[in-house]
């Protein structure tokens, strides 16, 4: 019996009448999936058939009525074309005149179950998913409907077990994902790591093999991901007993996995956007695995989101990205004592976001609570419709003591080897040593050659907020002279006049006089023009355009500099004439706003004390302090960070000598 990976390319050769149809590559998987489902389906009942016969005695000649209740006691969906009639998508095809006929009655065989999945006779406000009477319709109008039915049905999976049909399938619907313009953001998750995440959770959980496990994907899509990891806890690590569960939004992709789940005991899939719909809400899952879209935006349930009232979201990213939705509404389905969630995300869920954003928020969230165990770096290049770098976050609810407030990273990103033949963009793989000594320095939790154990706290941060003043060339700016005097800073009338350019009373004004003097005295004070201010009781307040110091004169007659800054001027009623106006001049100094990253100690009288400290150190103009956010973010180039190795000066030297001579040889060899 030959590979049935071998099938795969008898079935893109079914693409090559597509193509001569002048359909677009990017369609391809419109018209393929459900052609795809029915010979799954068709190749899935027939070894149905042949264990009812093997194991229970019954065969369709001789007991036909039996035959059939026992079939439809596996609740693997039926088709009475097939199973009561033995017929094929091949026997329709071998007559041309009967073909039609033979067709309509071959699809209206399915059960109700499988004619909503595949989009058999469904009404015009019915899902659609798999589309397949779309599609029929199409092909039909290109004429091709036949050729294309006679191709798909010499792919025969009759001889296969579930197991190898789910390679082959996993292996389609992987290529499907690289042709498709739909499938931006999302990532078919490849095999190796599938590999990887399934020996990371066998590793991990504490539940024995005679247990129950119960396994959750929030975004199963095809379920490649759910369904490897199951197949691989039972056959590689024992399970005997695994309940697996998902949930996808895409029509065709949970079409796809709920087929397969009805040849698969203790397994649920459902339709529906999983953050809204919550199809499991109130259950907690020993496993979460999951490989949610990146970069998508969630706007078109950003009400739903923000009026959510479960509590599984603490905190929302940025409307642009939704993958932290999924983070934490992974940390919510999971166990409180036992299990983990491994979840595939890209960079920006480790560091995008400032202090205090939605991002950084979530990290602190999850940090705060000690659920981050391991975050894994993985190589570049593994995914085929993206060369980005992922990362593996895993969490846990219920970590030993030994590792509480603790973190371990993990740098598997020189972990790969080349693939001997490119798939898309996935040009690197991982081998069983990768994936073992990934698992190895997961659970050894030591400082290693590719791992690093922080506490947790490593990875916080206190952004502080200052104002900045400016100071005169004599280090002074106006805030000390506020600091010392406060009633220098306090709103005071300045009457009398501004030097010679002004020439008038800044009292007993119009309103228009006033607005128009404020305006003429405000473009002084934004620089351009030196001034004095008269004051009451003889004081005067010279300002310098070109340094920006202010100078204070008592009604003695002694000047005092008072440093950088400026005045602000408005309007203001005269207190005894309502209907009269006055110049008010408020004095202030010059500052802007920053901010200063500053180490974090979870000790909140070291923390102030340390950010006290490094601002003495390291601040230099005056300021006063505003409001600390504490941010979280991982960096695995920092943490990682190898210098490069210099270049001693001797070998250097030795090399520029040598190109001198070989200069000079080349000179003389000239005659130059």
């Amino acid at each position: 019996m030959k590979d049935i990976l071998s099938y795969e390319s008898d079935i893109w050769s079914c693409a090559d009448l597509l193509i001569s149809s002048g359909i677009k590559q990017s369609k391809f998987p419109d018209y393929m999936m459900p052609f795809f489902a029915l010979i799954m389906l068709e190749g899935r009942m027939r070894n149905e058939m042949a264990d009812i016969e093997a194991s229970e005695g019954l065969t369709r000649e001789n007991n036909l009525q039996e035959f059939i209740e026992a079939f439809r006691d596996r609740e693997c969906g039926y088709n009475d074309y097939i199973v009561r009639e033995g017929k094929t998508l091949s026997t329709i095809c071998n007559n041309d005149k009967t073909f039609e006929q033979d067709f309509r009655s071959y699809l209206a065989g399915f059960d109700g179950t499988l004619k909503e999945l595949l989009g058999i006779e469904r009404g015009t406000d019915d899902s659609k998913y798999l589309n397949l009477d779309g599609m029929v319709a199409e092909l039909r109008k290109k004429g091709i409907l036949m050729q294309y039915i006679t191709q798909w049905s010499q792919i025969d999976l009759s001889r296969y077990n579930n197991s190898e049909i789910t390679t082959l399938e996993e292996h389609i619907k992987r290529k499907w994902a690289d042709i498709s313009a739909e499938t931006a953001g999302e990532q078919y998750t490849p095999e190796d790591i599938i590999s990887l995440i399934a020996e990371i959770v066998a590793a991990k959980i504490d539940i024995s093999t005679d247990d129950f496990v119960h396994i959750y994907d929030p975004t199963c899509g095809g379920a490649n991901l759910l369904f490897g990891v199951v197949d691989r806890l039972r056959d590689k690590a024992g399970y005997k007993y695994i309940a697996a569960h998902g949930c996808d939004w895409n029509d065709a992709l949970y079409a796809l996995a709920k087929i397969e789940s009805l040849f698969r005991e203790n397994t649920e899939i459902k339709y529906g956007n999983t953050l809204t719909s919550l199809p499991f809400k109130g259950k907690e899952f020993d496993v979460v695995v999951a490989n949610p879209p990146y970069g998508i935006p969630w706007k078109g349930y950003e009400k739903e989101i923000r009026d959510d009232q479960t509590g599984q979201f603490s905190f929302l990213p940025s409307v642009s990205d939704g993958q932290m939705l999924f983070l934490q509404h992974n940390a919510w389905h999971l166990h409180e004592n036992k299990g983990i969630v491994v979840e595939v995300n890209n960079g920006s869920s480790l560091f995008s976001g400032d202090a205090g954003s939605g991002e950084s928020n979530i990290r602190k969230y999850l940090f705060d609570n000690d659920w981050v165990e391991a975050i894994i770096q993985m190589p570049s290049d593994e995914f085929f419709n993206t060369g980005i770098v992922t990362y593996l976050w895993i969490l846990n609810k219920h970590k030993p003591t030994e590792r509480e407030d603790k973190v371990i990273l993990i740098n598997a990103a020189d972990l790969w080897q080349p693939l001997k033949k490119n798939k898309g963009s996935k040009r690197k793989e991982m081998n069983p040593e990768h994936r073992a000594a990934i698992v190895r320095a997961l659970v050894e939790f030591k400082d290693c050659a590719i791992a690093k154990v922080y506490d947790k706290w490593h990875f916080y941060f206190n952004k502080q907020q200052l104002t900045l003043y400016e100071v005169s060339n004599e280090g002074l700016t106006v805030k000390h002279a506020i600091d010392r005097e406060p009633t220098l800073a306090k709103p005071a009338v300045l009457s009398v006049n501004i030097d010679s350019m002004l020439g008038e009373d800044l009292f007993d004004l119009s309103l228009e006089r006033a607005e128009k003097l404020c305006a003429r005295l405000n473009s002084w004070a934004d620089g351009e023009t030196s001034f004095t201010l008269q004051c009451a009781k003889n004081e005067m307040y010279v300002y310098d355009s070109l340094t920006r110091n202010i100078r204070h004169v008592d009604s003695k007659g002694y000047m005092q500099e008072i440093g950088y800054g400026e005045f602000s001027f408005s309007t203001k009623k005269a207190r005894k004439e309502q209907t009269k106006y006055e110049i008010k001049a408020i004095l202030r100094p010059v500052g802007c706003k920053d901010s200063e990253i500053i180490p974090f100690d979870p000790n909140p009288e070291v923390n102030e004390q340390g950010i006290k400290d490094f601002l003495q150190r390291y601040i230099y103009k005056p300021y006063t302090i505003g409001e600390n956010v504490v941010g979280v973010e991982v960096n695995f180039n920092k943490e990682f960070y190898v210098p490069e190795t210099v270049e001693p000066v001797d070998s250097i030297l030795a090399e520029i000598s040598d190109i001198d001579k070989a200069i000079a040889n080349l000179e003389k060899e000239l005659g130059l």
